[in-house]
Order: structure tokens, then sequence, then C-alpha cells
């Protein structure tokens, strides 16, 4: 299946407990790409950057299937940049600088080959965006799924709700789908966000796993316990474009199978964090892989008799 994909491509500098770089590739349409690139090599691109970013990096998405005729390039412009500092126990970090630069006056405009995609996701990105993507399709997609954050909740609320009537699934984190729904109990969370638009729903827990919620069906994928984490920049991304690859590569989006795409969502997201930025991406081998999304069966594989 064809996947159209919207985010951002950008520079992040990143620092962690164990390391520091000054500049290396990001943004979520980056990762979302370079994850999904393990399942489908039929994938369209449509993000903005300025001249200053890597060639090498985009004929390296180029050789993995990913499309960029949507891909702006901005004469004399910087494309996005990012920087943040990680707390000793990486879960929570210090945002040091965001500079919008191209980004600021993006405007997604979808070439012709774009207009008819089976699946589509929308990456963390201003929900105007995110809505404009949506109407210059031809065809509604098989699954339109999107990701977003607390920023776009308390910036532009009205134009989130729009876009969320508009998709199938929304992935968000606990704390995110708590301010989203007002109540903490994720259970209760699910209920309520699912009433704004999305049938399916993915509440990402960090270190402690993802929950899927359809209907009244709840199901829970663990997180891998990692001896070292060396950069979560990305990881959700990651996720996202492992669970939406997977999808794709099936040919299946029925509860039962996103059950299997969450665990080779999760798999990817465990590689993501081995390396700074998508570096450890790019040498997955499907032997790998396998054996990653393995160990997550082993993890709850038990038997008990009732």
């Amino acid at each position: 299946m064809n996947l159209l994909v919207i985010g951002t491509v950008a520079f992040d500098a990143i620092e962690t407990p164990f390391n520091k770089i000054e500049k290396i590739t990001g943004g979520s349409g980056n990762y979302i790409c370079h994850s999904a690139a393990h399942f489908i090599n039929d994938m369209n691109l449509v993000a903005v950057v300025g001249d200053d970013f890597d060639q090498d990096e985009l004929k390296y998405l180029k050789s993995k299937g990913v499309n960029l005729d949507g891909l702006q390039i901005k004469a004399g412009e910087k494309s996005f940049f990012w920087s943040g500092r990680y707390h000793l126990n990486m879960n929570s970090r210090d945002t040091l600088a965001t500079d919008l630069n191209v980004l600021a006056n993006f405007d997604p405009i979808l070439p012709e080959s774009y207009k008819q995609p089976e699946m589509l996701i929308l990456g963390n990105i201003d929900p105007h965006l995110q809505i404009k993507v949506i109407e210059q399709l031809e065809n509604r997609p098989q699954l339109i799924a999107m990701d977003t954050m607390n920023f776009w909740m308390d910036q532009t609320p009205e134009a989130l709700d729009k876009v969320l009537k508009m998709v199938d699934l929304l992935i968000i984190n606990d704390e995110e789908s708590r301010q989203l729904s007002g109540v903490s109990s994720l259970v209760k969370a699910a209920s309520i966000i699912k009433s704004k638009g999305p049938k399916y729903l993915i509440i990402k827990k960090g270190e402690h796993g993802a929950l899927l919620f359809h209907e009244n069906r709840i199901f829970f994928a663990p997180a891998l316990p990692l001896e070292e984490v060396y950069d979560p920049t990305g990881a959700g991304d990651t996720f996202a474009g492992g669970f939406m690859g997977y999808l794709a590569q099936t040919n299946d989006i029925s509860f039962e199978n996103m059950k299997r795409a969450i665990i080779y969502g999760s798999a990817m997201a465990s590689f993501c964090v081995e390396k700074f930025g998508p570096e450890r991406l790019k040498t997955i081998t499907n032997e790998e892989l396998q054996d990653r999304v393995q160990a997550f069966v082993n993890l709850v594989d038990f038997n008990i008799e009732l």
C-alpha cells in the first residue's frame, strides 16, 4: 500500500548524559520515513527544507523508496532547527532552541501523484497544515493517522478539534491524552478522545509500553527493557513509521493486525534510541528486526490455567 507522509525534515542539536552532538538530521517526517522504509518502498513525503539541508540524507531517502516531489527546498533559507538537553532519567528534556526558519511560512502543496494515497500519516505539525493536506486529497485513504502534541492543544485548539474529526487514528502519549481529555484515567481519556472523531487511539507510555483502543477493546503492548538509551529523540515518530509501515506492508488495517503493528512499531523505536538521530535506523537488518520482535513476544509469553 502507498503511504503519504507529512511532517518536518530538520536539523537537531542534542545533548544527553552520554554525549552531545551539535548537528544531526531529524524531524517527524524524516523519522517516519526512515522507519517505514523497513516495510515498504512506496512513500510520498510532504515537507520543507532550506538549501542548507544535507543532500546525502535526501539521496538516502530516495534510495529507500521515498518520493520527494512534495519536498519543497527554499533557496537562500535555513531548515527548521531544534535543540534539546535530556535529563539523567532520559524521560524529560529541556528545549534550548526552536528556530522555525522555512517552517514559519510552509504551505504544503500536494503534487498530482500524491492525491490518491491508500494510507496517510500526519506527523506532528500545525493542525492547520494537516487539514490542508487532507483537503487536497482526491479520495479518502483507507486509513488516516495523525500525531499531535501539547503545544497545538494550547495554541490551536479549534483547528485541532477540526482535524480530529477528519482522521481514523490518533497517536499521542499519556500526558497529551490527559490534557486533551481533561481526565487522568487513560481509559476514560480514551473514551472522550474517541468521541472527538478518531475510531482508533494509541496512547504511548514511553518505557511503560503503549495502549491501543478501539470501540470497547483495549490492547497493551510492553516496552522492551533496554540496558542503555542514548537518544530518545524521534522514538515516537519512529514508532508511528513502523506501525504504519507494517500496516501498509500487510495491507490489513484490522484491530488484530494493529496489535502486531504496535509490536513492530515498538521494536523500531527500541532501535532508534540506540544511537543519536536516525543513524541506527539506517543499519537495521531484517534478521535484527525479527529477533527484536521475538524479544517483545517473549516478554509477555506465558501459560496459565484458569
